[in-house]
């Protein structure tokens, strides 16, 4: 059996633009080889998931150049905004396809734009031989939204690298968020509910990509600015190793304000370092927290779009410092529970096999949710 061929978004590797798609894709491709499955990778640059026409023609030469047969795993988001491309290439590949986010669930998208996208995603994804979903709740969703067959649909969870424990602060009042500044993440939100706690100390570091560019970006920085905030939160940009590593360490609380999320590797990482959370209920996010020994959060949840609830969380921390030890001791239990990057390889392993199998195998219980 020759190796899989994974299809990715080019610039994976660029640190200016780190993302948890780009992280997941390039750790799973390493995983795999080391467990002795390796894959071939190819880098697609383009303006994914809507492409000018260079980049649409190197995925269709890419896909071209594959023999018959073969078994090729195509980011979603190179995938499946083009499926005029992908589509016909299904036809004589064992097409998989790798779902991060659903493209239409990116916010500040029109209605009709949306729509558009979504529509392309679903023909797409109903001629691969296998959907994979970064999580059991993905999963569903995007199994019912397209109306997929349910044999087709899996789940690779990331993994997760162990990591130092951080002590933390006394009082609790270093926050950390580690996401690109766009609409679905919630810079928005957490700005106006930092402006409420403005009373008490506190500090809150941002690391993601910021391009100014970006009207959103622009706008969380202007409202930085109105709302007196200059001083306290500071937009450090993208970063990785060291000083990504350097950051968590420096942190007592991660936030995570997403308005839609169908994991959440930031959250994952802060618990491996026994840092707690506090995130939204959107999407995959409560599970992605999970409960230590004994039921306990590992972090704060409140709604999506909830200004109030997220300051009212963020006092409760600065204030209560019972709150705060309980909500460490969960973190660190549920540090121990994380599963290894070489669980996800497992399962991918699993899905690379079923691959081969005729188009529509039996239902097997690693594919039940």
């Amino acid at each position: 059996m020759t190796a899989p061929t994974f299809v990715l978004p080019g610039g994976v590797d660029d640190p200016t633009t780190p993302s948890g798609g780009n992280v997941f894709d390039r750790r799973l491709c390493r995983e795999l080889a080391r467990m002795g499955r390796p894959v071939r990778e190819v880098a697609i640059p383009g303006t994914w998931p809507e492409p000018d026409a260079s980049g649409r023609d190197r995925l269709a030469r890419a896909l071209d150049a594959l023999p018959d047969g073969a078994a090729v795993v195509v980011d979603g988001l190179v995938a499946c905004g083009v499926p005029e491309i992908v589509v016909p290439s299904a036809r004589r590949l064992r097409l998989g396809v790798l779902v991060h986010l659903p493209l239409a669930d990116e916010t500040g998208l029109s209605t009709d734009h949306a729509a558009e996208l979504d529509a392309a995603e679903r023909d797409t994804l109903r001629a691969a031989r296998a959907v994979i979903a970064t999580s059991r709740w993905a999963a569903r969703n995007i199994k019912d939204r397209h109306s997929l067959d349910h044999r087709r649909v899996w789940t690779v969870e990331p993994g997760t690298d162990a990591a130092p424990l951080v002590s933390g602060t006394d009082h609790g009042v270093r926050f950390l968020s580690v996401a690109s500044v766009t609409p679905r993440k919630g810079h928005d939100l957490l700005v106006r509910a930092l402006a409420g706690i403005t009373d008490l100390r506190w500090g809150c570091v941002c690391v993601g990509p910021a391009p100014p560019e970006s009207a959103f970006a622009s706008e969380v920085r202007r409202l930085v600015g109105q709302l007196g905030l200059g001083g306290r939160i500071d937009f450090s940009g993208p970063l990785s190793g060291d000083a990504l590593a350097h950051a968590y360490a420096e942190a007592d609380l991660l936030l995570l304000p997403s308005r839609a999320e169908t994991f959440g590797m930031a959250a994952a990482e802060a618990l491996a370092r026994g840092i707690p959370v506090l995130a939204t209920t959107a999407g995959a996010l409560p599970d992605t927290l999970g409960q230590a020994r004994g039921g306990t959060v590992p972090g704060l949840l409140v709604p999506p779009n909830d200004v109030q609830a997220l300051a009212g969380s963020l006092r409760s921390w600065l204030m209560d410092g019972a709150l705060r030890d309980r909500l460490r001791a969960a973190a660190r239990l549920r540090r121990a529970e994380l599963r290894p990057w070489e669980a996800a390889a497992r399962d991918m392993t699993v899905i690379l096999d079923r691959m081969h199998e005729p188009r529509h195998p039996r239902p097997q219980r690693e594919n039940a949710w």
